[in-house]
């Protein structure tokens, strides 16, 4: 398997030194592994931070901006940051009025967020933290009790970003954090696995002609395998999945997420099949994203998330977001 790295040990450092090169806006840590604005702390403003394994660009640390998140931790490939990151991120970018931590639902992540709060508030860092767990797919799975947090964490960072930017207090902004994990609901679709670097290969089989329906961002099973499905059977099953727990009454925000792998000219074609599908279920769709956004290394395949979006809700992911993954309204 041919990857363009050094060696897998520094696979992580390496690309944080890329980042901080391609992006002077952010200071970029390597030795502490932290990502953070580089006007951070803002004052008067209620800092987010966010974190999680590597391999999922460009979450977290794409999401570092302006009217998004404050800082990001990333451990390595497909695993937990440690606490002593997110306490560091948490001191350097809170200017007093505290730090939101959003946290997606895997037994490190949650474990180690846990621990840095505790130890954050030792230090007078006032904190609050939501819990991102959208994924419909399967209940319990290799990393996680519940659902695995996907797709909605941008949602989360994005609006509760945008709410954090007009200064909202932390109060406000953890509960609006919490209203938009809560509507939110996703379902992914492997076409193929993916390949990490210190392995130098597949991380698990899919034979080809096959599919994983359910799969999850870190290549974890899904509800089950089936044969190579057209991309309108896909948009069926998978939306339909998502709608059968969220049962929305009002307008979604939607976002057809590629994997890692897949091309937008796919990206688009699913895009079509899942209005389709929405349309035929009566349900109107606010707004749309479509890209690489919350990937599995070089995965091929897809995802599907919707949020019950109220006025409110529209109002904050259309104010205007400066990061490298995510930027509109400047």
């Amino acid at each position: 398997m041919r990857m363009l790295i050094n060696v897998p040990e520094s696979v992580v450092p390496d690309a944080l030194r890329g980042m901080a090169a391609a992006h002077p806006e952010l200071t970029v840590d390597v030795d502490r592994r932290v990502v953070m604005r580089r006007d951070a702390p803002v004052d008067g403003k209620v800092a987010l931070v966010s974190g999680g394994g590597s391999g999922h660009e460009p979450l977290h640390g794409g999401f570092v901006g302006p009217g998004m998140l404050d800082a990001a931790c990333p451990g390595e490939i497909f695993t937990s940051p440690v606490p002593d990151q997110m306490v560091a991120a948490a001191a350097a970018v809170d200017s007093g009025e505290g730090v939101l931590f959003i946290v997606k639902n895997y037994t490190g992540d949650v474990l180690n967020f846990d621990m840095a709060a505790e130890l954050a508030e030792d230090e007078g860092v006032r904190i609050g933290k939501v819990l991102v767990e959208d994924d419909v797919a399967v209940t319990d799975s290799t990393h996680t009790a519940g659902r695995r947090g996907t797709g909605a964490t941008l949602f989360v960072e994005k609006i509760a970003g945008a709410l954090a930017a007009e200064g909202a207090p932390l109060e406000q902004v953890e509960a609006v954090a919490r209203q938009v994990a809560g509507s939110s609901r996703s379902f992914g679709v492997a076409l193929s696995p993916c390949s990490t670097p210190a392995k130098g290969g597949p991380m698990f089989e899919l034979p080809p002609g096959e599919l994983e329906l359910g799969v999850g961002i870190h290549g974890e099973p899904g509800r089950e395998r089936r044969a190579m499905m057209t991309a309108g059977e896909i948009a069926d099953f998978a939306v339909d999945a998502v709608l059968e727990d969220l049962q929305p009454e009002e307008p979604v925000l939607a976002l057809v997420n590629g994997m890692g792998a897949t091309p937008l000219l796919e990206l688009y074609g699913f895009c079509g099949e899942v209005h389709r599908v929405l349309a035929e279920r009566r349900i109107p769709v606010a707004r749309t994203l479509v890209g690489n956004y919350v990937t599995s290394l070089d995965m091929a395949g897809a995802s599907v998330t919707l949020c019950r979006a109220d006025e409110e809700l529209l109002r904050l992911w259309d104010a205007p977001v400066r990061t490298p993954g995510l930027r509109w309204g400047v």
